[in-house]
């Protein structure tokens, strides 16, 4: 009886250790609204890198989790997920519909429409990102002054697979932007 209880001891703290070591690396979200459409749609089940930006800094087309100032209806913070289009030291320029990244219109073909709203002119500084919603008439993100550009600090990771729905199980596919 007292070495089927140690194993059982052995198995539970084993198991523990994984879970921890896993949660220390990986971050499950759900996506909860539109703003990430056509890309992710409303209650994707992703898993986020979250040791992925410990070690270096998000690139353009990176699909990113952050902490944002906005609070949910709870009073907690909110967490947002967007596209990376510019990092420290880019140049964006978003005028007449078309986003330009240092001087160059991106080609964007993982966005909801054609034409991106607002009037952006700024170089991106130093621990900041620039970042946008795919679904660019329904996405709060870097064009609005309530957001603003988003601190590098506040990234929690990179969502890189779907898991849910299962017919689009998968990687999420890198876009250049």
């Amino acid at each position: 009886m007292k070495k089927e209880i140690i194993e059982w001891i052995k198995t539970i703290a084993l198991a523990l250790i994984i879970a921890l070591a896993i949660t220390t690396f990986v971050k499950p979200t759900i996506v909860k609204n539109y703003s990430m459409s056509p890309t992710l749609e409303e209650n994707d089940f992703l898993i986020i890198n979250r040791l992925l930006y410990n070690r270096g800094t998000p690139h353009k087309g990176d699909i990113v989790v952050f902490q944002s100032s906005l609070k949910t209806i709870g009073g907690k913070d909110k967490l947002l997920i967007k596209r990376v289009i510019g990092v420290p030291g880019d140049e964006i320029t978003i005028a007449n519909g078309e986003v330009y990244v240092n001087g160059e219109m991106l080609e964007e073909t993982y966005i909801a429409e054609d034409y991106t709203y607002g009037q952006v002119d700024l170089v991106v500084p130093e621990g900041k990102i620039f970042a946008m919603g795919d679904n660019r008439n329904n996405s709060l993100d870097s064009r609005d002054d309530i957001l603003g550009l988003i601190e590098i600090d506040d990234i929690m990771g990179k969502a890189f697979i779907r898991l849910f729905p299962f017919n689009r199980i998968g990687p999420l596919s890198i876009a250049k932007a």
